[in-house]
């Protein structure tokens, strides 16, 4: 599966071809290509729960050319609110907004996007995914709809033991996944 484009969702399931619709409709990709936009999350690889986001990691070079730029064009959709803090010793930039019903995160580092954290475990989660059929994705969804965060659940259903975030990490290197 290739997700440096969005056209697969276009193929996929009714949630997926709303999302697509929606990030073409609006040229949310368009309008983030100079920052390596990837969309990330649950959508993608269609686990998704009630409210799922539609999350997209991109990568600045100079984080005020990439504020900038976020104002200019999404400052105007409802509940816009952009911050900055220190996430795994990265300056960060975390853009939420409200779009044609869809929450939408944009989580920036100046880290490529497709070295980031949660493209990462996206592309474990789908190789994963892939590999354990309908059942286990199932699985995956009932006890995310529990309340359980995405890559907990994938850890307990693999029996991984320890902080879920890099023990998973962790299995895509040992599996040659990333």
């Amino acid at each position: 599966m290739n997700f440096e484009s969005i056209d697969y969702l276009g193929q996929g399931s009714q949630l997926q071809k709303e999302a697509h619709k929606v990030l073409t409709v609006n040229r949310v990709m368009e309008k983030l290509a100079n920052f390596q936009p990837l969309l990330v999350g649950t959508i993608p690889i269609d686990i998704p729960i009630k409210d799922s986001d539609l999350d997209i990691v991109c990568s600045f070079e100079d984080k005020q050319v990439f504020k900038d730029d976020i104002q200019k064009h999404f400052s105007n959709y409802p509940q816009f609110s952009m911050m900055e803090k220190i996430f795994q010793d990265e300056p960060t930039v975390i853009v939420r907004f409200m779009m044609d019903n869809f929450p939408v995160e944009i989580f920036a580092q100046s880290i490529p996007s497709n070295q980031q954290i949660a493209f990462q475990h996206m592309l474990i989660e789908h190789e994963v995914l892939t590999d354990r059929g309908e059942e286990f994705r199932m699985e995956i969804i009932r006890l995310k709809e529990s309340g359980i965060k995405t890559e907990p659940v994938f850890a307990q259903m693999l029996n991984l033991k320890g902080d879920p975030y890099q023990i998973l990490l962790e299995y895509g290197k040992q599996k040659k996944i990333i």
